[in-house]
């Protein structure tokens, strides 16, 4: 089994997945922020290497990138950041890279790297499932997992497709537009979620506008495998910027409550209340 099978085999909820990206505000606040998250309980880390067009983004995680290009951040020291990371704790990490930076760097030779450093699994965010092979093959050789997303209005041979080409689990976005906070979940979720359990076994988790512990009890009572949670934590860091102590401890209580609102599942992998 691959980590992210492990990961997901063991749990009896949906895995708490946190987004950051890499270097936001600096090196060395990012990496006690991301250790404060794994010692909340993270179950796998979606890390970003901040690039200056994420197309997929919305304010928040845009303005997150642009603070860490300020302070310095390449791929390489985001390979460092990883390694760094998983030398502190064994845990799956999920990377989201947009497709110039793998090419600038060389595209085979950075995920050979980025395995080295203990990474798990790639998602190029600005490649369509047209164009997997880009990516399929490169990270098979690798020894990387792939990951694609789903949106609510793919169609269900596309899903198929979405789903053959992923060997690590479905980003699943919960609704249309860029990543950012919203006060509602998307009406979406459930009926996504549903689709993809049909059509494929492959672990399904749910990112895009999931800010509240309510929202990810929702999601993972919709059936998702994990939830991912991006923008709220990356507004933290934005609430306080000169202040890394409370980003750390806001960061860290709020994981703990979306942790403890995720439901238990039943022995058939539905969730209860």
């Amino acid at each position: 089994m691959n980590p992210y099978q492990i990961c997901f085999s063991r749990l009896n909820r949906a895995a708490l997945i946190p987004f950051f990206v890499i270097g936001d505000p600096s090196y060395d606040v990012s990496l006690q922020l991301v250790k404060a998250a794994v010692d909340a309980g993270a179950d796998i880390l979606e890390l970003g290497i901040p690039f200056s067009d994420p197309v997929a983004d919305g304010p928040t995680i845009q303005k997150a990138d642009l603070r860490a290009l300020k302070a310095g951040i390449t791929p390489a020291k985001a390979l460092q950041f990883i390694r760094e990371i998983t030398a502190y704790k064994p845990i799956p990490i999920g990377l989201l890279v947009y497709y110039n930076l793998l090419v600038q760097y060389g595209t085979e030779r950075f995920l050979q790297d980025f395995k080295k450093a203990g990474g798990t699994s790639v998602l190029v965010a600005d490649l369509s499932i047209d164009d997997a092979e880009e990516i399929a093959l490169p990270a098979k050789n690798a020894g990387l997992e792939t990951v694609f997303m789903a949106t609510p209005n793919t169609p269900d041979e596309r899903l198929r497709r979405i789903a053959e080409k992923t060997t690590g689990f479905i980003y699943t976005v919960s609704l249309l537009g860029t990543t950012g906070e919203r006060e509602a979940l998307s009406n979406a979720v459930r009926p996504l979620v549903a689709r993809l359990k049909r059509l494929t076994d492959k672990p399904v988790c749910v990112g895009f506008g999931i800010s509240t512990p309510q929202h990810a009890c929702e999601v993972a009572r919709a059936g998702a495998d994990g939830v991912i949670i991006g923008s709220r934590i990356v507004k933290f860091i934005e609430e306080t910027p000169d202040n890394p102590d409370k980003m750390q401890e806001n960061i860290r209580r709020f994981l703990l409550e979306v942790r403890t609102a995720l439901p238990s599942k039943s022995p058939k992998g539905t969730s209860n209340s």
